[in-house]
């Protein structure tokens, strides 16, 4: 059984005429995919690996091609894929719109196989090419980087202890969220963003009370609404992210890694797709690695029970795909879990 390797381009259009001109343009060279409706669109891109590229129309019934752009680039695991708008007519308005969402071109109607294939072709090898400079500035940077990450991950690491953790839950659930993320379709650049934003979670911890954070008990009304705060602290501790995708990243984390799936979480009690999905996996990869972990108000969970807590709770406390996804990875994840385990802080 062969594999195969081409690269994928998704179609969205409401037109079957125009689905079957754009598929039967692409077909010969790339994996294409359809959908009809801009929901549909979403729904693909977010349960499946996401597509290369994707030629989306502009105006359709119900969620038009603008607002689909617009969703996709505010998300960090799918603002990276290049949109080429599919269009009747357009004035300079409505490409100024498209480009400030973050098109790459457009394509107007009548199709015309010929330029499809052209603009596919041009537009996959720039942003191929773009990751390759990508690579090479970052190995052109990597001390300047290196020293960066150092000091994220030791403000990472101030909060767990202050929070009576180890240093080695920073490095375990950032490396469970780098796995899960690269399983959602992340790139490479942008999973290791996630590897290195995900230490950060706790930061606003350091803003919270020792009494509270390290009482043996359960914590009564008040001190649970003292503990909430922690998130929108961290949020503020990280402040204006500036021109720094890492920090930008990070911010998001903090402030919605204890959102929950049904809306039931905190601070903003968000639901579904509205937390924004490295908060999600972020609430995945935190919570299986406390629960497999010692701490002072309990002893660390077999894996199997951790396991089944994910599971019962996935679709009320987590993003069900998430944990699909995570039981998926699990050989690597308990991999790394081994190599970082406990015995390893306390014989060093």
């Amino acid at each position: 059984m062969t594999t195969d390797k081409r690269q994928t381009v998704l179609v969205v259009d409401d037109a079957p005429a125009n689905i079957d001109l754009l598929v039967g343009s692409l077909k010969e060279e790339y994996n294409v995919k359809a959908a009809t409706r801009g929901e549909k669109a979403l729904q693909i891109i977010r349960s499946e690996v996401p597509p290369d590229m994707i030629l989306l129309d502009i105006m359709m019934p119900g969620m038009d091609g603008y607002e689909v752009c617009r969703q996709l680039k505010e998300d960090f695991t799918t603002r990276h894929i290049p949109i080429i708008f599919i269009t009747a007519k357009i004035g300079i308005e409505d490409e100024i719109r498209g480009f400030k969402l973050g098109a790459v071109d457009y394509i107007t109607k009548p199709i015309s196989p010929p330029i499809v294939q052209a603009r596919v072709r041009a537009q996959l090898a720039l942003f191929d090419q773009n990751q390759f400079l990508d690579r090479q500035v970052k190995e052109q940077t990597a001390q300047l980087h290196d020293t960066q990450l150092q000091i994220v991950r030791r403000l990472g690491r101030a909060a767990e202890y202050k929070d009576n953790e180890t240093g080695l839950h920073v490095i375990r659930m950032s490396h469970y969220s780098e796995i899960l993320g690269r399983a959602v379709g992340m790139s490479e650049r942008e999973a290791a963003l996630l590897l290195n934003a995900a230490p950060m979670h706790d930061i606003g911890k350091i803003g919270i009370p020792d009494s509270i954070l390290q009482k043996p008990g359960k914590l009564d009304a008040a001190e649970w609404v003292t503990i909430q705060t922690h998130c929108q602290i961290g949020a503020d501790i990280i402040g204006d992210a500036g021109d720094s995708e890492l920090l930008e990243m990070a911010q998001v984390v903090a402030l919605t890694h204890h959102e929950k799936w049904d809306g039931s979480g905190y601070p903003q009690h968000l639901a579904g797709e509205a937390i924004p999905r490295v908060g999600r996996i972020v609430a995945v990869a935190d919570v299986f690695d406390a629960l497999t972990s010692v701490r002072p108000y309990k002893p660390a969970w077999p894996v199997e029970q951790a396991l089944a807590l994910l599971q019962q709770g996935a679709g009320s406390h987590f993003d069900p795909h998430l944990i699909a996804l995570f039981m998926h990875a699990l050989p690597e994840i308990l991999a790394f879990k081994d190599q970082y385990s406990e015995r390893e802080e306390r014989h060093n």
